[in-house]
């Protein structure tokens, strides 16, 4: 079962920026698709992008297409999510997931099988 295991988050002002990482456990991490997920207080868990298994393809909410950059390092086991122009509604528990389909670059939950603890990024104004 590979293990996920995100971290960078934190608390930023409006305009700022986050890097996020989310290291994976074994070697076929670079066998998988990856993409990130967010929920915010009371609200559904929501997708914000994702990277197809060797970096060639990739795919973001609207809502933060131009801000979010994802990209992926296989040699590290690691797929990133820059965050720039943060705004108070980015605001969220930050997740990222495990594709087994390696070319997708899927939005739906369903098709994500692995799933890390997320971690918390606070936008203030």
């Amino acid at each position: 079962q590979i293990q996920l295991v995100e971290s960078g988050g934190g608390l930023v002002q409006a305009g700022g920026s986050l890097k996020l990482s989310c290291a994976a456990s074994e070697r076929t991490f670079s066998t998988y698709a990856m993409g990130w997920f967010r929920q915010a207080p009371g609200k559904e868990r929501d997708f914000v992008g994702s990277i197809n298994f060797s970096g060639s393809t990739t795919s973001y909410a609207n809502s933060v297409k131009g801000r979010f950059t994802i990209s992926r390092d296989n040699a590290k086991n690691t797929v990133y999510l820059q965050m720039n122009s943060l705004k108070p509604e980015d605001t969220a528990v930050y997740s990222c997931a495990a594709n087994p389909d390696r070319w997708s670059v899927s939005k739906r939950l369903i098709d994500y099988r692995h799933w890390g603890q997320g971690t918390q990024v606070t936008v203030s104004s």
